[in-house]
């Protein structure tokens, strides 16, 4: 039988403050490298919703989306530890907001060694350190206005009525 083909659905927050945008820069199986707030949807959360905890997580800070920049799809490989090849794709759903408080008490997660404001142009200058080939992506469309409604992304009710898998 062959197992289907299933991307990972990623979220990113894309926070520009100043003209400086909010990166993580953490520990990878690539080395250290630099993101955007972003991680993983996990059952029983709409995007959105993944994005705003993805965001406190990586930076101890809330977050409210206001729009969608965008969906994104992006593939590489990496050795795996079988010897084999892993073969991965990303669905990355990028949102833009405002950044709201620092939560005091909580810790950055795990992998996260900092965050940091930069701005485009050391963005574009850093791309040899980038997590993924959409950051630099997602920061263009961002320059260039580019901004979907948020009621784009529907969400069914089962999806929070079923809670975490």
């Amino acid at each position: 039988m062959i197992k289907p083909w299933k991307p990972s659905v990623t979220v990113a927050a894309i926070i520009e403050r100043e003209g400086r945008f909010l990166m993580v820069e953490e520990h990878t199986p690539e080395g250290l490298r630099l993101n955007n707030p972003a991680g993983h949807l996990e059952p029983g959360e709409s995007p959105a919703q993944a994005c705003v905890r993805e965001t406190l997580e990586e930076t101890t800070h809330l977050f409210r989306p206001t729009a969608l920049l965008g969906l994104y799809l992006s593939r590489f490989q990496r050795p795996a530890a079988d010897g084999t090849v892993a073969d991965i794709t990303y669905l990355r759903f990028a949102f833009c907001g405002e950044l709201g408080e620092c939560q005091p008490g909580r810790t950055l997660d795990t992998g996260i060694v900092r965050t940091l404001w930069m701005s485009p142009q050391e963005l574009r200058d850093s791309q040899a350190r980038h997590r993924s080939p959409l950051l630099l992506q997602c920061l263009e469309d961002y320059l260039l206005g580019q901004r979907y409604p948020l009621e784009l992304v529907y969400t069914h009710g089962s999806v929070h009525a079923l809670g975490p898998a």
